[in-house]
């Protein structure tokens, strides 16, 4: 099949499904209402809370739930056929993420902008909200380490990506001085920022910057401890100052990448040389439930309820805003995953250049890269043949290849960076609110729990002296984050219960991605227990059972709801 005929299906469902079940949801289940009186103006400090321009936010809210996501899930998962993943990516982000999202950041948005962990405690009650928190500390302890080390990665892999990245934070710094000191317009500085930006992308490619091994520390090591501490920074600073006019450079970046593939998609029309099912790939873990897993960011992924719950819902300007937020940046996410099934699956078929000169096409070129599991589920397999793939297309255009490599390792850095910093932050509200549901004093306090959060994933990182300890708990991560996409669905759920609100559009997506997802740690489990990794066993059981004592408190919670 043509991919032009894909993305132009996958498109038009995503516009469709916005006009109508998002404003369905909207009006009908979730009841917005423009009148209310949103966090960011009730509890303003400035800091954390300010009232923000719904553009202006929906780059922020964008570019911390997208990340490496939609990018490497689905070009890990196109390996049982593209088929699966794209029926999962449409329907999933549709009738799943998008509601997931939109309604943790509802239901934050009426509870003082709280995140769902901590809502928790006035929805179904206090023991869950302690259990609810410590699951989503366990997350985000392991996407800061992993994220610092994916970023180091790439900045080693991609060196002429280093510069335009790191003048970002210069750009960012100055854009939102003007827009919030000197109250200038922030389209037309965006647009200026982002041109700037990739004036030094341009110069970038021809001036590559490699980290050096400082007192026999790797460069891998060296890049993570910076990382580290330039999340420290980023956490503590007012969110105006870095984060969000950061984020709203990257949206620009990214609007500009997604054009470039669509423009690429239009004129190339490469057709799809992967095969449309493959059911039993050679190692692969079987289709049914680990599809659902591996495709998180892209369909629906624990980790946006964090952020619509955590930093979008202190920005919000109105409750009309979050229609457009929440469910049209889940909409608009799934819409990147489906150029990234067309580049894998097709612009990978255009050329694969190998080390020794030979180029491979068509399924060959698939199946260098997708061979066995081992092969697909490497971070270097996963990231290569995306660029690869979305570089022959961007090249039909008439960007030299060159640039197009440049453009896309900044793409991936950039939108890696924004989840990184928004997990710290996140992070430190979560410490916040455990040191404050346990009365520890010590730990309460903006910088106190940023350290904490910085602390924690330096020793996770470092614990084997490489900087890749994280790794060790990897394993874990896509389980344990779609298990919290179905918890955050339970905690919206229970809520439009109490309301008396028809509960059928949470519930059914709730029960699927807590049954496949439970399924897959059962079945992680067995293979922790076969290879004697007893280390992630003990791990993976006690969030198993964290997460079935949840399900049980929030079962007696309805029961009592519907027996009233």
């Amino acid at each position: 099949m043509n991919s032009l005929i894909i993305v132009a299906i996958m498109f038009i469902g995503y516009i469709a499904a916005y006009h109508t079940y998002g404003k369905y949801l909207a009006n009908r289940i979730f009841r917005i209402d423009v009148k209310a009186i949103c966090p960011s103006e009730e509890l303003r400090d400035d800091m954390d809370y300010i009232p923000t321009n719904r553009q202006v936010l929906f780059g922020h809210h964008f570019t911390s739930i997208a990340g490496l996501g939609p990018i490497v899930g689905p070009a890990i998962a196109i390996i049982w056929g593209w088929v699966p993943a794209v029926i999962w990516v449409l329907l999933g982000s549709i009738f799943m993420g998008a509601v997931h999202d939109f309604g943790s950041l509802v239901v934050s948005l009426r509870g003082q902008g709280r995140s769902i962990g901590e809502l928790a405690s006035e929805i179904i009650n206090s023991r869950v909200r302690t259990l609810f928190l410590l699951i989503i500390f366990f997350e985000l302890w392991i996407v800061i380490a992993v994220f610092a080390l994916i970023i180091a990665i790439l900045f080693t892999s991609y060196p002429q990506a280093v510069l335009a990245v790191w003048l970002e934070v210069p750009l960012a710094l100055g854009l939102g001085y003007l827009v919030y000191k000197r109250g200038k317009d922030h389209t037309r500085l965006g647009i200026a920022a982002v041109v700037i930006m990739y004036v030094t992308v341009v110069i970038g490619t021809y001036i590559p910057l490699n980290m050096p091994s400082l007192f026999g520390v790797s460069p891998l090591a060296i890049w993570i401890v910076i990382l580290l501490i330039y999340a420290y920074i980023a956490s503590t600073l007012p969110v105006q100052t870095l984060l969000q006019p950061r984020d709203y450079i990257n949206s620009h970046q990214l609007m500009i990448a997604m054009t470039l593939l669509i423009l690429g998609v239009l004129v190339a029309r490469p057709p799809m040389v992967a095969p449309p099912f493959n059911p039993s790939p050679a190692g692969a873990p079987p289709l049914w439930p680990f599809l659902f897993v591996v495709i998180a960011c892209g369909a629906i992924s624990g980790f946006h309820s964090l952020v619509s719950s955590g930093t979008s819902s202190k920005q919000c300007d109105n409750e009309k805003s979050s229609l457009f937020i929440g469910y049209g940046g889940m909409l608009l996410e799934g819409a990147l995953a489906a150029l990234v099934i067309v580049s894998v699956a097709a612009g990978l078929g255009m050329g694969l250049p190998l080390a020794d000169g030979q180029v491979l096409r068509g399924l060959e070129a698939f199946n260098h890269h997708y061979s066995n599991w081992a092969a697909a589920s490497g971070l270097s397999a996963k990231l290569g043949s995306f660029v690869t793939g979305a570089a022959n297309m961007i090249e039909t255009i008439g960007i030299p290849a060159r640039i197009t490599i440049t453009i896309m390792g900044v793409f991936l850095v950039s939108f890696a960076a924004t989840t990184m910093d928004s997990a710290t932050r996140i992070q430190r509200y979560v410490v916040n609110e455990l040191a404050e549901a346990w009365n520890i004093r010590a730990l309460q306090g903006k910088h106190k729990a940023t350290t904490v959060a910085v602390v924690s994933a330096f020793i996770l990182a470092f614990y084997n002296g490489s900087g890749k300890g994280a790794l060790t708990l990897w394993p874990l991560f896509g389980s344990v984050n779609q298990l919290l996409a179905g918890l955050a669905l339970l905690v919206i759920t229970i809520y439009l219960a109490k309301r008396k609100i028809k509960v059928i559009y949470t519930t059914v997506p709730m029960v699927f991605m807590i049954f496949m997802t439970g399924w897959a740690m059962i079945l992680n489990l067995e293979s922790f227990f076969r290879t004697s990794n007893w280390l992630l066993l003990v791990i993976g059981l006690a969030v198993l059972v964290l997460e079935l004592w949840m399900i049980v408190e929030s079962a007696l919670v309805l029961k009592k709801v519907y027996l009233k």
